[in-house]
């Protein structure tokens, strides 16, 4: 659901370890290539004829081969920024600092096997690294057939870029998502691209189709006993997995991303999918969708992240992307169908209020508007949700002052363990949403957000010319003394007001966005929140949870979560 928050972990590593044709030059000067490894290792500096000057350029050249990498806003005029002392006083762009890159193989070798400096999973390092070393504005340049990456270290300067980005911003997107609807797909995509791997006018005019039913409060509100009941068909389906010690199993992830699945399901196709049945057979369709959604998790991140063959033939790995996109195409077809069936001899509700599938097809009798709404829904949900919950567990679970800070708050709320949940009581849950902000704060499932930039511009006293794509690190920026005060402390008193026991501490409004801002905002951010909300005031009010094993660390596979068995210990409690 959260498209902005899958955007950045993929191009920013797609970006990082660019390497977008093979280096056939790499073995025939693999003695050069190696002395000037060793001289960039030493002296943490190349020749300055050597260094990209001109992003515009490099940006041109970058995706002369690749049009999709393109902002379809380059071509309109940034010149009058160019008459403004802002601009005429500003630094030039080649002296923002950060890594140097070295011949033919720029800085793209910092990531790669064996000669590289870091891995994948360092992501979340390397952006902190990045800015202790070069300060608020990191340039990461010389990556192989990709644009620049601008890293802005500096919550006032990044609202100002969300503020003036205009009304079709430019969002790095998934290269292999704009293939598969663009050219694989475009029999059935045609000009419908939805919200996800879209730009410019064409975004635009979707996004404003759907996104009235998806925000709406009362779609919102109609959701909440349907994804009550999803849960606690999850949490009796967590009580029959647990062992003899009262802990759930090892792959306890999967099961997260069983019940998001089911929620995604029943919010976007209108329908139990049926994925927290047990022993379902290998060939059921609820195992199947299982199945593709275990593969898009472990396998899209390498297809996204790594030398991207798959552009020019048909790689295994690609082969099989496009077989599970279909799959899911079909499921999507297949729901929506059923739902446009019903509207037909049953009409709309009058008792209830009409679903989201029910709305988007009433409006635009076009099933294929629904069809692709809810197909970017559970890409972008699969994962994003899943993910978030079990770094909140996590962190719930190694934290038991803050969690029975919570369940006091629930006892309140709702004195009898059964009450069922209602809007009103989900509005008092004040720390509840305040524990799951700090975790999002210093444990962001993604690192951060970015933007092509669509003109040129001044940035932390610098002349930033267009095409050049800015990261937004709020995993850092998060986490930063200037923005947050006490910020290396987990307290979720900080987002509470003085009424509800805040501690006014100073939160600067744009250091922690894990929804983004502004016309790309996350569109599933509110059945995001209702999903996490309801899951957790269920459990914690039922269940004490433990984490008695070695301790997590955090790493970037595709999202930013703990990495290791989430081995929870799940008690009852009164």
């Amino acid at each position: 659901m959260k498209s902005n928050m899958r955007a950045l972990s993929v191009s920013l590593w797609r970006n990082s370890l660019g390497v977008s044709q093979p280096l056939a030059c790499v073995a025939t000067k693999s003695t050069e290539i190696t002395q000037q490894l060793t001289f960039a290792t030493q002296s943490g500096a190349v020749p300055q004829g050597n260094v990209r000057e001109n992003s515009s350029a490099a940006t041109a050249a970058a995706t002369a081969n690749h049009p999709e990498m393109v902002c379809p806003h380059l071509a309109n005029g940034g010149d009058a920024v160019h008459e403004t002392s802002e601009w005429q006083n500003a630094l030039p762009y080649n002296e923002i600092p950060g890594p140097k890159p070295i011949p033919i193989l720029g800085n793209t070798w910092r990531m790669m096997p064996i000669i590289g400096q870091y891995t994948i999973s360092d992501v979340a390092k390397i952006s902190s690294l990045l800015h202790e070393r070069y300060g608020r504005i990191v340039r990461f340049s010389g990556l192989i057939g990709r644009p620049d990456l601008l890293f802005i270290y500096d919550a006032d300067e990044i609202e100002k870029c969300y503020r003036n980005e205009g009304a079709t911003p430019f969002r790095p997107s998934m290269p292999s998502l704009v293939k598969y609807k663009g050219e694989i797909r475009k029999d059935f995509f045609e000009d419908i691209g939805g919200v996800v791997g879209v730009h410019g006018e064409p975004w635009r005019q979707f996004r404003s189709r759907v996104q009235k039913p998806v925000l709406q409060l009362s779609t919102i509100r109609r959701y909440l006993k349907p994804l009550e009941v999803v849960t606690n068909d999850f949490l009796e389906r967590c009580e029959q997995l647990l062992d003899e010690n009262s802990e759930l199993p090892e792959d306890f992830d999967n099961e997260i991303h069983k019940w998001s699945l089911e929620c995604i399901g029943r919010v976007a196709l209108d329908t139990r999918l049926g994925c927290l049945e047990p022993n379902l057979s290998p060939d059921s369709e609820p195992q199947q969708i299982i199945d593709a959604a275990k593969y898009a998790l472990r396998n899209v991140a390498t297809l996204e992240l790594k030398a991207p063959y798959w552009r020019y033939f048909p790689t295994p790995l690609w082969t099989r992307y496009v077989k599970n996109m279909n799959f899911f195409v079909e499921v999507c077809m297949k729901y929506i169908g059923n739902a446009t069936e019903r509207l037909k001899q049953q009409g709309p509700s009058r008792d209830s209020e009409p679903s989201l599938l029910e709305k988007v097809i009433l409006a635009e009798n076009n099933e294929k508007v629904a069809t692709i709404m809810a197909l970017d829904l559970i890409l972008v949900g699969i994962d994003t949700i899943s993910m978030a919950v079990c770094s909140i567990l996590y962190q719930l679970a190694t934290r038991p002052a803050e969690q029975q800070k919570v369940r006091n708050e629930l006892k309140r709320v709702l004195p009898d363990a059964e009450t069922e949940l209602s809007i009103q009581r989900l509005d008092q849950m004040h720390y509840l949403k305040a524990f799951i902000k700090e975790v999002f704060r210093m444990y962001s499932t993604v690192i951060g957000n970015g933007r092509t930039l669509q003109e040129d511009t001044v940035i932390c006293g610098y002349r930033i010319p267009k095409g050049v794509q800015a990261v937004f690190p709020t995993l850092v920026t998060g986490q930063m003394e200037e923005f947050v005060s006490d910020s290396a402390t987990f307290k979720p008193e900080r987002w509470l007001k003085s009424s509800q026991g805040g501690t006014g501490d100073h939160l600067h409004p744009f250091a922690s966005l894990p929804y983004g801002y502004g016309a790309r905002m996350c569109l599933g951010r509110r059945f995001a929140d209702l999903e996490m909300q309801i899951l957790l005031a269920k459990l914690l009010r039922n269940y004490k949870l433990e984490y008695n094993h070695k301790p997590l660390d955090y790493a970037v596979t595709f999202m930013y979560a703990p990495d290791g068995p989430l081995r929870f210990k799940m008690t009852k409690v009164e």
